[in-house]
């Protein structure tokens, strides 16, 4: 379990130091025009003509940035792997290939390190509405993704807690079962900060990350660090939070798309899409590593499983100007 500290262990130190990171917003979405969908979306329609893990992993070690983060299952519950817990995933697609299993390979050739993103809110799972044996699903599937099948994790970034109350996704258990398996992977849930609740829902706007105060309280715990994407967080960003009464140093990874408009899966109309400001961002990123924080950028692969030129041009940009880019 975590432990109370006024200062960054081994495993927030580490996660300090990776810096820059690559989101990489990849499913059954991204052939359906669509950023959320309701678990009801065709199998058939997920039909990626390739899957260049290679070139995804690639660009972010020729942008400087150290690790990737891929989405293992969004909110629709579709499953980018090889999993014996659900049909609903790459094994019954029209394209078969494990995708964790690409990149994790990638990054191996790479020496970037591997992060994963996984939906705790499951729009497809039939057993969703029964707490405990939702649980027990989640625990199989998280075992797959962190058994060292696919290598080290060293970041698990856990999505979609606003559909049920704060106790009933057990985080603890959660917690424990990861870190079992991955003791030094830091594990994450999008809107840490806030008032630990009994009904379902987000944390006030007092809790963005632009409003966090000095010894705020904990709305999702155990957490090894802050999100709540894609805001900034303040300048003089504290690092000490509570949770029962006890402090916790928690750092904070600011989450941002490479396109305006809130575009993380790709479409039809990505590309049309205004870039974000590349000399926001390098500002950003220099207010984050003054304060010890990190920044992910999401890249979203096409449907033919590339990444798209202008924003692998913006990226490269952003790390030159950084002079953090890499041959």
């Amino acid at each position: 379990m975590q432990q109370p500290s006024l200062a960054p262990n081994e495993g927030q130190l580490a996660q300090i130091n990776r810096k820059f990171g690559m989101f990489l917003h990849f499913g059954i979405n991204t052939f359906n025009n669509t950023e959320w969908s309701d678990g009801k979306l065709p199998i058939e329609s997920y039909r990626p003509t390739g899957i260049n893990a290679d070139s995804w992993v690639k660009t972010a070690y020729a942008a400087g940035m150290n690790y990737v983060i891929l989405i293992t299952k969004h909110h629709d519950g579709f499953c980018l792997w090889d999993t014996h817990t659900t049909a609903y995933s790459v094994n019954y697609s029209p394209n078969k290939t494990d995708v964790v299993k690409a990149v994790s390979e990638a990054c191996q050739k790479y020496g970037i390190k591997l992060g994963l993103y996984y939906s705790l809110w499951d729009r497809h799972e039939k057993c969703y509405k029964n707490d405990e044996q939702y649980v027990q699903y989640m625990e199989k599937q998280l075992t797959e993704l962190m058994d060292g099948r696919y290598g080290e994790v060293v970041e698990l970034w856990f999505d979609g807690a606003w559909d049920k109350p704060c106790r009933a996704w057990q985080l603890d258990r959660l917690y424990s079962h990861v870190k079992s398996m991955q003791p030094m992977c830091q594990i994450g849930v999008n809107h840490t900060v806030g008032k630990y609740s009994e009904k379902k829902g987000m944390p006030k706007k007092r809790y963005e990350p632009k409003n966090y105060r000095d010894r705020d309280p904990l709305r999702m715990f155990p957490s090894d660090f802050r999100l709540w994407d894609p805001n900034m967080c303040r300048e003089d960003d504290p690092k000490i939070y509570t949770f029962n009464g006890k402090e916790y140093y928690l750092p904070f990874e600011q989450t941002i798309c490479s396109r305006k408009e809130f575009s993380w899966f790709y479409s039809d109309t990505y590309a049309q899409k205004p870039l974000m400001d590349p000399e926001e961002i390098i500002k950003n990123y220099r207010i984050l590593e003054k304060a010890n924080n990190v920044m992910v950028i999401n890249l979203p692969p096409d449907q033919n499983g590339k990444l798209v030129d202008g924003d692998i041009k913006n990226l490269m940009y952003i790390a030159n100007r950084l002079d953090i880019s890499r041959k």
